[in-house]
């Protein structure tokens, strides 16, 4: 399917950018209006912009039925100022009952059943039950259209963050798979970033991976490996070499029992090399590769 977005409705253009363009942290954002009346409402276009000077930038978009604009927007303009509440697993639910369109002065904290929580330099407050939240200073309002589906991005300078204590190890860092965020996706779809969904990809940082077009053409062109884990290889900052003290007992096992079948030898040592993979013993995977290419 190839779809011109000129050509579609501005609800079909939401439907099929919000599935696609997914998963999306969510903004909890919590304003006051001119009077200090506090607003909660949480919004999915949102995310980090820039470390310095700290940025995060949220749009509550002007509605697509009716064109309206939100509270929050509203806010936001009388009051330059935001606390962005981080959402987890344990209140996804009531954060996602202040999204309800209730009527101007409502107070989405005692609706949602969450407790206001003073924040330190801005005057809107913070959520108590939130595991991260950081105070902001609106820098700027910058309206992409004024149909319905425009984005109103808010850009916003992080002053404080808050992050709970049981989320610290010794060292002060955050513990990822404890944090339990969600994100969200199309129509009623999140996603939790729980322990059993996480996994680590290294990074190459300062030193260069040597890249899928530098493997041997063997590993490159192999109907076993995916691209992922051509990857994963390609990822290493040099070439390995075979190391002869490597010793595997599968590995031993596969040469003994495939030897003399090359094509077997080599699905069967490529799908062993593949489990390395999957299990993060890019070394290990090396070593099994370069063994077919230098048998005992």
């Amino acid at each position: 399917m190839i779809l011109n977005l000129a050509e579609l409705k501005a609800s079909e253009t939401q439907y099929f950018l919000q599935h696609v363009v997914a998963p999306r942290p969510i903004c909890f954002a919590s304003t006051v209006d001119a009077e200090g009346i506090p607003n909660l409402s949480p919004f999915s276009f949102f995310n980090l912009f820039s470390a310095q000077p700290p940025i995060v930038v949220f749009s509550p978009a002007r509605r697509v039925r009716d064109n309206t604009v939100k509270h929050t927007l509203e806010n936001v303009l009388a009051v330059p100022e935001v606390v962005i509440n981080m959402v987890s697993y344990d209140i996804v639910q009531q954060a996602s009952l202040t999204s309800c369109d209730y009527p101007r002065g409502t107070d989405e904290f005692l609706k949602a059943g969450f407790t206001k929580e003073a924040a330190t330099q801005v005057r809107p407050p913070m959520v108590k039950e939130s595991p991260a939240k950081m105070e902001c200073r609106v820098l700027e309002v910058k309206s992409l259209g004024e149909s319905g589906g425009a984005g109103q991005l808010v850009i916003c300078e992080v002053l404080v963050l808050h992050i709970d204590d049981r989320l610290l190890d010794a060292d002060r860092k955050i513990n990822q798979a404890d944090l339990d965020l969600v994100a969200r996706l199309g129509g009623d779809w999140y996603c939790r970033a729980s322990a059993d969904s996480l996994f680590q990809v290294p990074k190459p940082n300062t030193k260069l991976g040597i890249g899928i077009d530098a493997l041997p053409a063997a590993i490159r062109c192999s109907r076993y490996l995916s691209g992922n884990h051509l990857g994963a290889l390609a990822n290493v900052h040099e070439p390995p070499v075979l190391q002869p003290s490597f010793a595997d007992d599968h590995l031993k096992q596969i040469m003994q029992y495939y030897s003399l079948n090359p094509a077997d030898l080599e699905k069967e040592t490529h799908l062993y090399a593949a489990r390395l993979l999957d299990e993060g013993r890019v070394d290990d995977a090396w070593q099994v590769l370069l063994t077919l290419e230098n048998p005992w």
